[in-house]
């Protein structure tokens, strides 16, 4: 038997690969349930949570921690059903995290980024 570790949209599996002898493919069994990928926070959180308003792609991180933003500013910018549409800070305040990455897939209501 084989470990792996795969991961898929963003979700990371372990899985054991078992060789029966045969001339067939090798079934491939989840031994576990998937594991939380590590967060990817910059900085220390801050009090004010900014989450995805809807599930999508971050495409890109329009504002690194320790940025001074205004309300209304672009903080990430996410594609959701081929448009970019971005999440912006809620009021007034510096970017205390960043709890994405570029490219990744994220679910509705996920954490996005903090803020004080």
């Amino acid at each position: 038997m084989k470990n792996y570790t795969i991961t898929v949209n963003g979700t990371v599996y372990d899985v054991t690969v078992e060789d029966k002898g045969g001339s067939g493919v090798s079934p491939v069994t989840p031994v576990a349930a998937p594991k939380a990928a590590a967060p990817v926070a910059t900085g220390a959180a801050g009090a004010v949570k900014i989450e995805a308003g809807a599930a999508g792609k971050v495409v890109k991180i329009a504002a690194a921690a320790g940025t001074a933003v205004k309300k209304g500013d672009a903080v990430v910018v996410l594609e959701v059903m081929k448009m970019e549409t971005p999440v912006v800070a809620p009021q007034d305040g510096t970017v205390a995290s960043i709890n994405c990455n570029e490219g990744q897939q994220v679910d509705a209501g996920a954490l996005l980024a903090t803020m004080n």
